[in-house]
């Protein structure tokens, strides 16, 4: 069953920890945590601190995604923090091998995430290291943005890849995704559905992931 990672960008900063709650009892999997520098991507969001205190709401996995130059300097911290989950971007990291296994070394979980115009042959000397390969099919930055299409030929690509190769890697895709066109991209091979503006746009959250379990199987 699809998985799906409520992102707290489009939740209300102001009451955090009910807003995790609320998504916790809505039948969420996940807590999609974006943290950006202002740097790598356009926006300034959350840091350390703030993961460490919505881990004290959040009672189930704390999925952070690095949207940072130079990520390295930082995972210490995120882990003290209480990141169940940690993906880097391919792009951000001068030594992709070595930060994906100083994650998995410090008790996380170690993704990967590409931006939309990042061929997937970068995954190709790592792909059996990773935990999971974030697809963004929106470029990141801001929330609020509308799915690339194109993201579903990247999926179905990655998807036979791993396949092929026999991994236990799951694949997120974070962007755009709504009740309507999830089910395309469950059906491409999508594990986990990154929902931002679609679920904390919501007035009725548990009706946001009952659609998308029955449009899903």
């Amino acid at each position: 069953m699809v998985k799906i990672a409520p992102s707290i960008l489009s939740a209300d900063f102001s009451r955090l920890g009910e807003e995790i709650k609320a998504a916790e009892k809505a039948g969420a999997d996940w807590i999609h945590v974006d943290v950006m520098d202002g740097h790598f991507v356009p926006n300034i969001t959350i840091g350390p601190p703030v993961v460490k205190s919505i881990k004290k709401s959040a009672a189930i996995p704390l999925d952070v995604h690095l949207m940072i130059e130079d990520p390295d300097q930082y995972i210490d911290a995120f882990v003290k923090a209480g990141s169940d989950i940690i993906s880097v971007h391919a792009e951000a990291s001068t030594h992709l091998h070595r930060s994906i296994n100083y994650i998995k070394g410090s008790g996380a979980k170690a993704g990967v995430s590409l931006n939309p115009s990042t061929p997937l042959n970068i995954l190709d000397f790592i792909l059996p290291e990773v935990d999971l390969v974030i697809l963004m099919s929106v470029n990141p930055g801001f929330g609020g943005q509308e799915f690339i299409p194109q993201t579903l030929n990247k999926l179905r690509m990655l998807k036979e890849i791993i396949k092929r190769n026999k991994l236990k890697v799951e694949i997120e895709i974070d962007g755009g995704v709504n009740t309507d066109n999830a089910p395309d991209v469950v059906k491409a091979g999508a594990d986990i559905l990154v929902m931002g503006n679609a679920f904390y746009g919501s007035k009725d959250y548990a009706g946001v992931v009952k659609a998308v379990r029955k449009k899903c199987g």
